[in-house]
């Protein structure tokens, strides 16, 4: 009997001291940086300015620098009609504690706009940095975009066509590298012209109608040999079309000659791919952090 409320005991014992270990290295994590949250990168004035949507949070290290850090744009993901920047604090934090200032952002979702305007409010979210990353210790000249899902078709876009920033008035993309995380989008073109999967449909509202449109919103179509290196990683278990354009997406790289790294990550399914992120020493971090540090080879 004595036995058998020991092995009742154990697991449960386990799980306390599991959640009691996350707890603090949570705590840990989030006493090395601050956060500031809500802040507007759209004028208030402006016709289409959403309180909830136009805003982003900045995460600081607490730890004191002499020089300007390198800055992270991070973009969230949730399939163009949801997801919020407050579900990736974990990230931001992390990022902070590695000595990077992070700008998470949030943008308008489907379908009261469509993907166009989400390109355009995140290019909106990166020229803010521009201005305003110094005031935080981040470094203006080191912008990196970083993207999961359809945050990381987005900052593919916005890191293979500038004209989101020019038509903003920013000629010269300040965008040094991008990290893309199990990316979405990155061909809807094809995607939607072939609608193989179930509730394929669902997409012609984030997107529309229009197969001009879905090209325009495809980053695979604008890769030139002007972009800046990227990293990629997909998850050996995700959606078969983020493997198939992200296949894609790396073989037009390699033709146009652009310095980047591919990596499948073994038995990680779409979701995996972002949780991932809540361990400070994942591999995503650790090539990040040679990305903005200069040291990518």
């Amino acid at each position: 009997m004595i036995f058998l409320r020991l092995l009742w005991q154990i697991p449960i014992a386990l799980l306390l001291l599991t959640i009691v270990l996350v707890f603090a290295n949570e705590y840990a994590i989030a006493h090395s940086s601050r956060r500031e949250k809500n802040i507007a990168y759209v004028a208030a004035d402006q016709p289409c300015f959403d309180a909830e949507r136009h805003v982003l949070d900045v995460y600081t290290p607490k730890e004191p620098s002499a020089k300007l850090r390198p800055v992270v744009v991070f973009i969230h993901g949730g399939s163009w009609d949801s997801g919020s920047k407050n579900l990736y604090s974990f990230i931001g934090r992390r990022l902070a504690k590695q000595g990077i200032v992070a700008v998470l952002v949030n943008y308008r979702l489907a379908p009261g706009v469509q993907v166009p305007d989400m390109v355009d409010d995140c290019a909106q979210a990166v020229i803010w940095t521009t201005k305003h990353s110094a005031e935080y210790g981040g470094d203006p000249n080191r912008i990196f975009l970083m993207g999961h899902s359809a945050g990381g078709g987005i900052a593919g876009l916005l890191a293979t066509d500038n004209q989101y920033l020019a038509n903003r008035g920013l000629v010269q993309s300040p965008i040094k590298g991008t990290i893309l995380d199990d990316p979405a989008g990155l061909d809807m073109y094809d995607y939607l012209q072939k609608m193989e999967y179930p509730n394929d449909e669902q997409y012609l509202i984030p997107f529309g109608k229009k197969q001009e449109v879905w090209r325009a919103m495809s980053a695979l179509y604008h890769v030139d040999s002007g972009c800046q290196p990227m990293l990629i990683y997909v998850g050996e278990r995700t959606y078969p079309s983020i493997v198939r354009s992200t296949r894609k997406f790396n073989q037009r790289l390699q033709e146009v000659g652009i310095k980047h790294e591919i990596s499948t990550m073994p038995g990680k399914k779409h979701i995996g791919m972002i949780t991932q992120l809540f361990w400070q020493n994942n591999v995503i971090y650790r090539d990040l952090r040679r990305m903005v540090t200069g040291s990518l080879q």
